[in-house]
Formats: C-alpha cells, sequence, structure tokens
C-alpha cells in the first residue's frame, strides 16, 4: 500500500502564493504520475496539473495554466504544486494522487486533501 501525505496548504491573498507538496511512501515501489486535483464546495474534483515522473512530461487545467507549475523530486518520491498570481476562484481543497506499481500490483492512491483559501 502507497500512502501519500500532502502539506503546505493555507491561507492566501489574491496575487499571493503558496506551495504544495505531496510525499509518497511505502515498500518497494514505483510511481508513474502523479498529480494535483481540486475539489470546491459542490463542485466536481478537478484535474489541476499532473507530471509524469521519469520524462517530466506535463499538462495544466487551462485555468491555471502559466500560474501553477508542477514538479517531483523522483529520488524522493514527492510532487510539487508551485502556485503563484492565486485567484478567488482557486479556493478548493487540493488533493494529491499517485499512479504507480508495487512488486505484486498496480495502485491508485490519493492524499487526504489539504485546504487552499485565497481571500483578502
Amino acid at each position: 500500500q502507497v500512502q501519500l501525505v500532502e502539506s503546505g496548504g493555507g491561507l492566501a491573498q489574491p496575487g499571493g502564493s503558496l506551495r504544495l507538496s505531496c510525499a509518497a511512501s511505502g515498500n518497494s515501489f514505483n510511481v508513474a504520475v502523479m498529480s494535483w486535483y481540486r475539489q470546491a464546495p459542490g463542485k466536481e474534483r478537478d484535474l489541476v496539473a499532473t507530471i509524469t515522473t521519469q520524462q517530466k512530461q506535463t499538462k495544466y487545467l487551462d485555468s491555471v495554466q502559466g500560474r501553477f507549475t508542477i514538479s517531483t523530486d523522483s529520488a524522493r518520491k514527492t510532487v510539487y504544486l508551485q502556485m503563484d498570481n492565486l485567484k478567488p476562484e482557486d479556493t478548493a481543497v487540493y488533493y494529491c494522487n499517485a499512479i504507480g506499481w508495487t512488486d505484486v500490483r498496480p495502485f491508485n492512491s490519493w492524499g487526504q486533501g489539504t485546504q487552499v483559501t485565497v481571500s483578502s
């Protein structure tokens, strides 16, 4: 079983920045893709950004393109989301997701979520 632990959420003013981190842990596993999703109250969970751990290919939600940057530290099996020029509509619970495989099976794991609030 692969566990994901997120950190770095909080309160930011419009135009401000926050950096989210998500560390994967477990026994004998490899991660192929790591992603950040977000879910605002009353709305569906949306894919914000995703990155492949080997080729470092990235993809972003249109509304965050140019403001958010996803990156990974493959050795530490950690994914980051640098969020700049934050807007009130970025307010949501942000979830980390990792897809990969262990010695015996593939996995698709989620973090517990971290709240991001953008408000003046």
